[in-house]
Formats: structure tokens, sequence, C-alpha cells
């Protein structure tokens, strides 16, 4: 139930944007946090900061034509949602997939906005995308889809404006695809404008890492407040794609045993501990389904049609897509003896499940926190790319670390202000509210 003070502009948001569950289940958590932010900071409700930060400043939806292998003419839609600018340049990333829709890329960019705040660094909040579906095309065919997509977006980024990065089925080919047409198309080289790009050509070490070991930081920081570490720990893991096979590789490093991996096909469990080699070579250069990983792994058994969370461990990192992790899944996590559940994902958590954790005792690391070593790491990028300067893979490490722990620290005081102590969906969201408010009071009704 929502307090008084936010209902309106829930109601607002559900009466503008009715056919938009999943931005309407993101607006509804931050605001049911940002209440007693609100209460206490009455000048933050004169003026009209939560009305405002729940409409994006703009909102670009176009056709993206191209022509596949075949000669047949293909159409899909893409979108950028440009939320919040108010921190600096839009920063988020961009996700092909055909999920992809409307409603689920404002949750993404409103997300974003908190995320980034969080971080500390001077970038805005933003998400984009589209329907097209890169799994089975060649490459031919992804580099003309990304090629036609950027000829429209391209108007629309640049260094001081928006940034993106690559999220799902956007790498560091798709991201090369787009920067080349956009270098084309401006006839300018700004490198600064897109993140996650190749390490040879303006790219950050530990980019590609990032969000994985941030979320894996994250759970060691959560851990440690009670004096507790990774050591030993039993690790499920969700999804095989970027973040989770990095997140799998960090817990290695920290002393934990992650045990799981998975795909929308079923999940594996290797109580030997999942190798991070084999697990690349399966799903990055073979592109297989995840079974294979069984077939090559005697220790491993692959479990097809279900998610890994019912398998007994200590610590779930939930790393594939949004409302992964139901209500059933997190009691049978809370049966196993699960301590702690970090999102490496976005919002992968659905609000009966985060409940049923919480109410049990289980540490919660929000995706906007827990998740936030990408979008971190694409800033320090930014700003490698503006001074033409290049920083080792210790020294960028080095860094995300320091962020993550700031990222901790700032949620879990916020907490402890707001009167909810060890709530780190409360702490993260009041953090970062807090921080973009302040700034639209200071910049004017705009």
């Amino acid at each position: 139930m929502l307090p008084a003070s936010v209902r309106p502009v829930f109601d607002a948001v559900q009466a503008r944007n009715p056919h938009e569950p999943e931005f309407q289940q993101a607006v509804h958590e931050v605001l049911h946090s940002i209440a007693p932010v609100l209460e206490r900071h009455p000048q933050f409700v004169s003026g009209g900061i939560a009305e405002r930060i729940v409409e994006p400043e703009r909102q670009i939806i176009f056709r993206v034509p191209w022509v596949d292998d075949a000669g047949v003419l293909q159409v899909n839609r893409g979108f950028r949602v440009q939320f919040s600018s108010v921190l600096g340049p839009y920063k988020g990333g961009l996700r092909f997939h055909p999920s992809v829709n409307l409603s689920i890329i404002k949750f993404l960019g409103f997300e974003q906005i908190f995320k980034n705040a969080l971080t500390g660094q001077g970038i805005g909040g933003a998400k984009g995308g589209s329907d097209f579906d890169p799994h089975g095309r060649t490459d031919a065919e992804i580099m003309r889809f990304c090629q036609s997509f950027m000829n429209e977006l391209y108007r629309h980024l640049g260094e001081h404006t928006d940034v993106p990065a690559g999220d799902i089925g956007v790498g560091a080919r798709e991201i090369g695809y787009l920067f080349g047409q956009y270098r084309k198309i401006t006839n300018r080289h700004e490198s600064g404008m897109f993140t996650g790009k190749g390490v040879q050509w303006g790219g950050a070490e530990v980019r590609t890492e990032a969000t994985g070991y941030g979320a894996v930081f994250f759970a060691e920081e959560m851990l440690a407040v009670d004096g507790g570490s990774l050591e030993g720990k039993r690790v499920a893991v969700s999804g095989s794609g970027n973040v989770a096979i990095y997140a799998i590789d960090k817990a290695w490093q920290l002393g934990a045993v992650p045990v799981t991996a998975s795909d929308s096909s079923g999940y594996v469990v290797d109580d030997a501990g999942i190798d991070v080699g084999l697990l690349r070579q399966v799903k990055e250069i073979d592109r297989a389904r995840i079974s294979e990983y069984a077939v090559r792994r005697p220790s491993a058994r692959f479990v097809e049609g279900a998610r890994p969370w019912e398998v007994a461990v200590d610590i779930a990192i939930p790393s594939a897509t949004q409302n992964e992790l139901d209500e059933s899944d997190a009691a049978a996590l809370i049966a196993g003896g699960v301590r702690a559940v970090v999102e490496g994902a976005n919002m992968p958590s659905t609000p009966g499940a985060i409940a049923a954790l919480r109410a049990a005792g289980v540490l919660f690391g929000p995706g906007k926190a827990a998740n936030a070593g990408g979008v971190a790491t694409s800033a320090l990028e930014m700003s490698q790319n503006a001074a033409r300067q290049r920083w080792s893979f210790d020294d960028s490490e080095a860094k995300l670390r320091v962020i993550m722990k700031n990222v901790h620290d700032s949620a879990f005081d916020a907490a402890e202000r707001y009167g909810h102590p060890g709530d780190y969906v409360v702490g993260a969201n009041a953090s970062g509210f807090e921080r973009v408010a302040h700034a639209m009071l200071a910049q004017g009704v705009i």
C-alpha cells in the first residue's frame, strides 16, 4: 500500500501510462521508498519533484527498416527514452531483444536515474533499444540493422548529450557497428559518446566485467556489515550472459563456489563449481544452449524448463532479466537457507519475492545499487576518453571496487537515516532520489 503522500503521483502515472506494467512496477517501488524523504524535505513536495521525475524529459520511437541476407525487407521499432539529465548527460544502455517495448524501456530508464545518481558520478538516466532479435542473425545482418538503427538515433546522441552503452543483445560487436555508423554520419570521432567499446579503440579495461564484478563486490560489502565474507559460500547465479559469467568469475576469485548458470531453456547445477572457461566457450563462442555445458562437464547436470532458485545456496545473484525471481522462488531460496540475494539484472525480483525475502531476514541488494558497477565503469570510460588516457585493468578494477563500496555505504546510511535499517531498497531509492531532487530544485522548473 502506497502512503497517501505519493498515491496521487502513482495514480497519475497509471492513468497516463495504462498499458505499461513494468514501468508502473518500477515507479511504485520508488514512490513507496521515497515517502519518508518527502516528509522530511517539504521543499521537494512544493517543488513537484516526484511529479516531474516520473515523466521522461523525452521519448523517441522510430522505425528501423533493414534487409536480411535473403533480400527480404524487415522492419523493427527503435526506442530511446531520455529520462533525466539533471546530473549530467543521459546515460544508459541499448537492449536488442524481441520483448522490448516502451514499458520495458521506460522502467529501465527510470531505474537508471537513481542507479546513476548512486554512483556519485555526473551522469543522467536513459535507456533504449529495439525489438530486433540478434539471435541467429549473421554478422552482416546485425551490421545492417545497427546501421539503420543509428541512422535515426544519431541525431539525439553526443558525448555531452546522451551516451549509450550495451545491454541484453548488445555487446562489443553491436557497439562497434553502431559507433562506426555514428562516426560516418557525423564526421566526428567522439569516442566518449559510446561506452562498452573495444579496448583497442577507446574502451575501458574492466568495462566488460564490471556489472558482474560489481554485484559480487556489493554482496561482499553486505556480508561484511555483520563480519561475514564470501569465503566458502555456495552461490546460485541465473543467466549465462556477460553479467552472469563475470559474477561467477569474481565469486570464485573471492573464495565462493558458484554452482549454477541458466538460460531460457533451463539451468545447470555443478556441485564442483561452474567452470568459467567452459561456460564462456559454450555461450560466447559456440553460442549453444546451456544444456551443452552439462554434456561437456561430468560434474554438472541440466534441469530443463526450471530456474536455479530451487538449489540450496548461501547467496543468489539473479542476472538474467526482469521479474525472473517470483514469490515461489523466494520461498524455495529461503527454505534452502539463502542468506543474501543480490540483483545482477535490472528488477529481476518481483515485489512479492522482495517482501518474502525481507520478511525472512534475508539481505537484499536491489539492482539499482548492486548492478551499478557497469554504468560506473562506463563513466570511467567517458573520463578516459575525455582525457585521452588509458588506465590499466588493475587500476580500473580498484576504482570499481571503491565505487561499489561507496554505493553500498550510501544505501546503507540512507536506510538508517530514514528509519529502515538494513533495507537496501529504501536506502538506494532514498539516496539516489535525494541527489537528483536537490539538483532539480537548484535548476528550476524545467
